[in-house]
């Protein structure tokens, strides 16, 4: 019996595959979430769409810095709608870039103290810095961490609870301090290169401190029930009011963030010029309508394609 095995063969390209449209990265991006692939981190409490369209930031800003999609999503994370790199992932980035004369980070011990330090030099400009960020800094900033056990608010249950302290300054101090230089020295000397995109423990930080504003209780009442307030009466509509809802159509048809995306992105391949660009952009509003919608963490996509048919036609005007 003659069965006929296909021969194999070695050698080949392996190529990344890159999305050129926003439809082919949200393509891409469900394939991801559907594989299981996702970062938890990135996807943390979203489902379907709002998943995908949290992965699809993730890709795009990537795509900005010159990173393929698989790259983007192991170097970046997305912290209450703000796209940010993982510490490894921003001096990655920057090394991609090619302007780099040499990068170093490291963490030195001086008085006893630990100081991070970051030193990069450009290729292109000929620039050079050096960054240190120490041990003092970071207590002064309250990020220093030296106990084993901590106490956080419970917001679930409304009470305070000791809990192993799990935080990365606790467990990595010494390349927190190296991260933590390098983000400062990086940002102003490669600005260009990461577009004002901050590392993911600066973002998270800064998310935790307004977190913590709107959700710590006071002292004096911590221990103590709050007596639940009587609801107010509605107030009566303004006659504005009224005649806004009678001049609502009645069959209003649902909003679809991805074909509201696309359309944009149809109209501007059109633009001939940047007028044209700016006369679009203002025809849809697109930030008010995603905010109005509940999307306002894809107004940053939106603005990712007017940037890139900007791009597209500064181009075509200097070819």
């Amino acid at each position: 019996m003659n069965s006929h095995v296909p021969a194999l063969t070695g050698g080949g390209n392996v190529l990344a595959i890159v999305p050129q449209t926003f439809e082919e990265t949200m393509r891409i991006s469900r394939a991801v979430c559907a594989s299981g692939l996702a970062p938890a981190a990135l996807i943390s409490k979203l489902e379907g769409d709002d998943a995908a369209a949290a992965v699809a930031v993730a890709i795009m800003s990537g795509a900005e810095l010159g990173l393929k999609p698989m790259v983007s999503l192991r170097s970046f994370t997305v912290i209450n709608g703000k796209p940010a790199l993982y510490g490894d992932g921003l001096i990655n980035v920057v090394r991609m870039s090619g302007k780099v004369s040499y990068l170093r980070t490291g963490c030195e011990e001086r008085g006893g103290k630990m100081v991070g330090f970051c030193e990069a030099k450009r290729s292109d400009t000929g620039e050079d810095k050096r960054v240190e960020f120490s041990q003092a800094d970071a207590e002064r900033a309250g990020l220093w961490q030296t106990k084993a056990v901590v106490v956080k608010w419970n917001k679930w249950d409304k009470k305070n609870e000791e809990k192993p302290n799990d935080s990365p300054w606790y467990r990595f101090p010494q390349r927190m301090l190296a991260w933590r230089a390098a983000g400062y020295c990086l940002r102003e000397l490669f600005g260009d290169v990461l577009g004002g995109i901050r590392d993911e423990f600066e973002v998270r930080e800064i998310a935790e401190a307004e977190e913590m504003r709107d959700i710590t209780p006071p002292a004096a009442a911590e221990n103590k029930p709050t007596p639940p307030k009587p609801p107010k009466p509605p107030a009566p509509p303004s006659a504005k009011t009224i005649e806004a809802e009678a001049e609502k159509p009645v069959d209003q048809a649902e909003f679809v963030l991805g074909d509201f995306l696309d359309e944009i992105e149809s109209s501007l391949a059109g633009a001939k010029d940047e007028a044209d660009v700016e006369e679009i952009w203002n025809d849809f509003d697109a930030p008010a309508v995603l905010e109005t919608e509940g999307h306002d963490d894809m107004i940053e996509a939106a603005f990712a394609i007017k940037t890139r048919r900007l791009a597209q036609i500064s181009s075509l005007n200097a070819g």
